[in-house]
C-alpha cells in the first residue's frame, strides 16, 4: 500500500465558531418560487433511495426501484434519482429491476454499519456486491483504529477497498457522529480522499447525530481544498437526518457557495434519505396543483 501522506497527520484545524456561522447565513437564503421547484427537482435527481433493514424483501427492492425510475406516476416530467442504495443480497435484485433505467445501483459493504469485520471478509463483501451488478460501494471505516490514532491502518483499508471495487465508485462513510469533534472529520476527510475515495460521505443513518450541515460543510471545505491541490473532484454525501424538502435546499445552496455549480448534479452531490422522497414529491405537487397531496399518495419507502 503507498504511505499515508504527512501533511494528513496534521489537517488543518476547523474554526468551529466560523462554521457554525457560516451555516447560520446559508440558511436564512430566500429561494424565488421557480428557482425553488428547478431546485426540488434538483434534489429529487440526487436522491438515493435506501432500504436497508433486517425485513427487506425482494418485493420491497422492487417497489423502491420502481419509485427510483418513476418517483410520480402523476407527472413525468419529474427526474429519476441518483440511486438505490440496497444490501448487497438485494442487489441482484435491484440490479434487474433497474436494468436500462439510467439510475445507477449502490451498496453498503464492509460490515455495515459497524465496519468491525474482518477486513478480508469485508473486501469479500464488496467483490460479491459488483459481481452482482452495483456500480457504487458505500463502505464504512474502522472508526475505532481511527480515534487510536491508526491513520495508516484506516489509509489502507480505504485504499484496499477502493481497489476490490474496480470500476464502481467508492463512497467513504465516515460516521462523523462518532468522530466527535470537527478536525476529527476533516482529518477524516483528508485521508479518505487521498486514500482513493470517489465520494465521502457523513453517516451511516444508524446512529444519531447523522448529517448536519456543520459537519457537511467541514467534509466540503476539504473537498475544495484537495479540489484546489489536486486538480481531482470528490463527490459529497450527506446522509441520515435530512426529512425535508426546505432542509435539501439549504444544503444545494451550501454546495453552491463553497464548491461551485460543478458539484450540483447527481454525479458529484447525493443526499442519502429514505423519507426526504416524499416531501419533495409532496411540494413539488403542491407547486404543480396548488394544493398539497395526501401523504399516503406516496409509497413510504
Amino acid at each position: 500500500m503507498k504511505p499515508v501522506p504527512r501533511y494528513l497527520q496534521h489537517s488543518p484545524p476547523v474554526d468551529a465558531v466560523g462554521i457554525t456561522e457560516r451555516v447560520a447565513r446559508f440558511k436564512t437564503r430566500s429561494i424565488k418560487a421557480a428557482t425553488k421547484v428547478s431546485g426540488l427537482k434538483l434534489a429529487l435527481s440526487m436522491l438515493d433511495l435506501t432500504t436497508l433493514e433486517g425485513k427487506d424483501s425482494p418485493g420491497k427492492v422492487r417497489q423502491l426501484c420502481r419509485k427510483a425510475i418513476t418517483p410520480d406516476p402523476a407527472d413525468p416530467s419529474l427526474p429519476h434519482v441518483g440511486a438505490v442504495c440496497v444490501y448487497p443480497t438485494m442487489v441482484a435484485t435491484a440490479h434487474k429491476a433497474l436494468k436500462g433505467s439510467g439510475v445507477h445501483l449502490a451498496s453498503v459493504a464492509t460490515s455495515f454499519p459497524s465496519g468491525l469485520g474482518t477486513l478480508a471478509a469485508r473486501l469479500e463483501e464488496i467483490r460479491y456486491a459488483v459481481g452482482e451488478g452495483a456500480d457504487e460501494i458505500d463502505m464504512v471505516i474502522s472508526r475505532g483504529r481511527f480515534l487510536a490514532g491508526e491513520f495508516n491502518y484506516v489509509f489502507d483499508e480505504i485504499a484496499a477497498c477502493k481497489e476490490a471495487c474496480g470500476t464502481a465508485h467508492l463512497k467513504v462513510i465516515l460516521e462523523t457522529g462518532e468522530l466527535h469533534t470537527y478536525d476529527n472529520v476533516r482529518r477524516a476527510s483528508d485521508l479518505a480522499m487521498e486514500a482513493g475515495a470517489d465520494f465521502i460521505k457523513t453517516s451511516t443513518g444508524k446512529m444519531a447525530p447523522a448529517a448536519t450541515p456543520e459537519v457537511t460543510l467541514v467534509m466540503l471545505q476539504a473537498i475544495q481544498d484537495y479540489h484546489e491541490r489536486t486538480g481531482r473532484m470528490i463527490g459529497m454525501k450527506p446522509a441520515g437526518g435530512i426529512r425535508d424538502a426546505k432542509t435539501a435546499l439549504s444544503y444545494l445552496v451550501m454546495v453552491r457557495e463553497v464548491l461551485g455549480p460543478d458539484w450540483l448534479n447527481p454525479d458529484w452531490f447525493r443526499f442519502g434519505a429514505s423519507t426526504l422522497a416524499n416531501d419533495i414529491l409532496m411540494q413539488l405537487a403542491k407547486q404543480r396543483t396548488g394544493h398539497y397531496a395526501s401523504p399516503d399518495y406516496f409509497s413510504n419507502d
